[in-house]
């Protein structure tokens, strides 16, 4: 018997139909009840109970309460990075479930990945900062520079506040349809709350798919010029 981490039982927990649209759906970042990921996964209520037992068992998901209410996460962002990985590599190999249409055009240049920016403009962010020396990248690591941690500092993010999460501050999550890294982990995810907060961006309902305001356009091209 091989031993080692039993990637064939993660494989099988993601490879389910309906368990992949569970998963895809709260790749927007949204915790969800079990009717909506049962509507979803497009199965019964019963049936999504029991794929949702397997996620929460296999440490996929996380369960959170609230008053009467229960709604499921995914348990982190290494779940979404693998999701995100798998994603580009089916589409790369054309395993596609529906035709490229506009809902895909806009997918592609700019929604959430769990809690960051991906898409075209996350990936346009990212390189921006590498080419401009705020990142660096090696041996597979990211690192903010000190003069990363100014402009970050003007950005208006504030470093300095203690956190009790353990993800690294930077974190390169390679994006499905751009082929190319985003910027995930705290700094993309505070990066992204803090445009949302500016009114830079909306998220669409129902989607992973994020507008830019017209404003939003203008000041991310002079924040992050490639």
């Amino acid at each position: 018997m091989k031993n080692g981490p039993d990637i064939a039982r993660v494989a099988a927990l993601i490879g389910d139909p309906a368990r992949a649209n569970i998963l895809t759906a709260l790749m927007a970042g949204k915790a969800l009840t079990a009717s909506e990921l049962a509507s979803e996964a497009g199965v019964t209520a019963q049936t999504a109970s029991s794929h949702l037992k397997r996620l929460l068992d296999g440490g996929l998901l996380r369960l959170r309460g609230q008053g009467r209410h229960r709604y499921y996460a995914l348990s982190g962002p290494d779940v979404a990075a693998t999701l995100e990985s798998l994603m580009g590599l089916a589409a790369g190999h054309g395993h596609l479930r529906t035709r490229t249409g506009p809902k895909d055009a806009k997918l592609r240049e700019a929604r959430v990945c769990y809690n960051h920016l991906a898409g075209t403009r996350g990936v346009q962010m990212y390189r921006s900062m590498i080419q401009r020396g705020f990142l660096t990248e090696a041996d597979d690591l990211v690192k903010l520079t000190d003069q990363g941690r100014a402009f970050v500092a003007e950005f208006g993010i504030d470093l300095s506040t203690p956190t009790r999460s353990k993800a690294p501050l930077c974190l390169g999550c390679l994006d499905w349809s751009a082929r190319e890294t985003h910027l995930a982990g705290r700094l993309g995810r505070a990066m992204f709350a803090h445009m949302e907060q500016r009114d830079w961006i909306q998220r669409t309902s129902g989607s992973r798919h994020v507008q830019f305001s017209a404003a939003g356009h203008k000041m991310f091209e002079q924040w992050f010029p490639v």
